[in-house]
């Protein structure tokens, strides 16, 4: 779904230059020490799934993982997408450096709000984990082609056909990414289920729950 050189108005480019940069700011407070190694395992993953690709007019078609990378990093998703769309486009021209911005919006934004939907899902039972799972990555590729579609016909009402053919053109992907972020996050639950939210969420309210149960100490009498 990356949008290439010279297609989108200058108003849309900057709308996303300063979305994309406000979502990466709070992805940034979010990260600590430890989930370093993840936010980059994470966006060397969604840099390797968006090599293969095909051309559909402005846009283009290929599997993404932004619902995986959200379910796993949440608004860490945001600069794990954004150096990965960085090195694509020096690399490789899919995209480019000024629509940057709203490359990162079309898949980084999908992938939090994904992420809020579902996460809180994933501890609720097999078969629902695996709706959650599912409907995680068909609808961060889902939100990103609207997006996509959006960027279009603010740019230009005679892109609405083409807007619409790109929505059409990632019914498939839509399908696939949900298959596999449903396996991803069955396979996690067996091996480690630490990565998972679900289980950080669990975790959390468990040691907060703890927390409240310890009795206060009974002051020491004093001594006569």
């Amino acid at each position: 779904m990356h949008i290439s050189e010279g297609v989108l108005s200058g108003p849309v480019l900057v709308s996303g230059a300063v979305l994309a940069a406000a979502g990466t700011a709070v992805g940034l407070k979010k990260i600590d020490y430890d989930r370093i190694a993840r936010v980059g395992i994470l966006s060397a993953s969604f840099f390797v799934a968006s090599l293969i690709h095909v051309p559909i007019g402005p846009a283009s078609i290929h599997l993404i993982m932004n619902g995986l990378v959200g379910l796993l990093l949440g608004w860490a998703a945001f600069p794990a997408i954004l150096v990965a769309l960085l090195l694509q486009g020096v690399f490789f021209q899919y995209g480019g450096i000024t629509t940057l911005g709203v490359n990162t919006i079309i898949m980084a934004l999908p992938a939090v709000i994904c992420y809020h939907l579902c996460a809180p899902l994933l501890n609720k039972g097999r078969k629902v984990t695996l709706a959650a799972a599912f409907a995680c990555g068909f609808c961060a590729v889902l939100f990103g082609a609207v997006i996509v579609g959006l960027a279009l016909m603010f740019t230009e009402e005679g892109f609405l056909e083409v807007a619409t053919l790109v929505v059409s053109a990632h019914i498939p992907v839509m399908i696939i990414e949900g298959l596999i972020t449903a396996f991803t996050v069955v396979f996690l639950q067996k091996v480690q289920p630490s990565l998972l939210p679900a289980f950080n969420i669990s975790s959390r309210r468990s040691t907060a729950a703890g927390k409240n149960n310890v009795e206060p100490h009974e002051p020491e009498a004093h001594k006569k």
